[in-house]
């Protein structure tokens, strides 16, 4: 074989192997590629807008800051400069409301209730001032869907808003305990349908009346059942008229002759 043969062989070698190089490379990429296409794209968690809202201006500026620095919360009306009402709410598309107390319970339930009322997709984290159980159980009655102390840790902050973004709830350890010592009374209380019959009674106002047959105070009845003073006085007013007893005592005296009461 003379040299332009063999220089004619190898450069046909050469041409096939390269030929074949590039069909592997064609079908591996083909094959990425369809494996790309039918790969479906991950899905992105949508991110949950949280409007701050704090009397005071640093607070609710270090809360908007901390926020911030979490990927999937966006945060808005953290700037505001005016008092916090609930009509601020209306069409920012707020999913959860930070709400620092007002330091009174007077001025914070009206608020609960009226972010309740205008915006009942928003849930609500109150950072709040007390401890005391019967304002806890009053916050929880207006709407709230967690509850942490004001003193709470920047972290508890944020787990708090991360449980409200899955649809939980979040409150201390011993807060959280009165709500099933109260679920746990109105379970073994006194009511009964033929006590409302005869006498008109309310499922609560009939849980009350074992309570004022024990001597207890308007008070120490509210404590019991995590309401205001105010609350069981109204009770009282209306159980009076119902029964037409001329005081509390006759209330219990009419319950006991009807053969409710020992």
């Amino acid at each position: 074989m003379n040299t332009g043969t063999r220089q004619s062989s190898l450069s046909s070698t050469a041409q096939s192997r390269a030929t074949r190089s590039s069909q592997q490379y064609s079908a591996a990429a083909g094959a990425g590629t369809a494996a790309a296409r039918c790969e479906p794209p991950k899905a992105t968690q949508p991110k949950s807008r949280v409007f701050v809202a704090a009397e005071n201006r640093l607070l609710q500026e270090a809360l908007a800051r901390m926020l911030t620095k979490n990927g999937n919360l966006e945060v808005v009306g953290g700037n505001s400069a005016v008092p916090f009402h609930a009509e601020l709410l209306f069409g920012t598309q707020t999913n959860i409301l930070l709400l620092a107390s007002r330091g009174k319970l007077a001025e914070d339930l009206p608020l609960l209730r009226k972010v309740r009322t205008t915006t009942p997709e928003v849930r609500i984290l109150l950072l709040g001032m007390s401890k005391d159980e019967t304002d806890f159980f009053q916050c929880v009655r207006a709407g709230i869907s967690g509850y942490l102390l004001r003193d709470a840790s920047a972290e508890e902050v944020l787990e708090g808003v991360r449980l409200l973004q899955k649809g939980e709830v979040v409150c201390p350890g011993a807060l959280c305990a009165v709500l099933f010592r109260h679920f746990e009374r109105d379970a073994t209380s006194f009511p009964s349908a033929r006590v409302q019959q005869l006498l008109g009674l309310t499922r609560r106002e009939q849980q009350l009346v074992p309570l004022i047959a024990q001597g207890m105070t308007n008070k120490e009845i509210a404590n019991h059942f995590c309401l205001s003073e105010q609350t069981v006085k109204n009770h009282l007013y209306r159980m009076k008229h119902r029964v037409g007893a001329d005081n509390r005592l006759g209330i219990v005296q009419l319950c006991r002759n009807h053969g409710f009461l020992p």
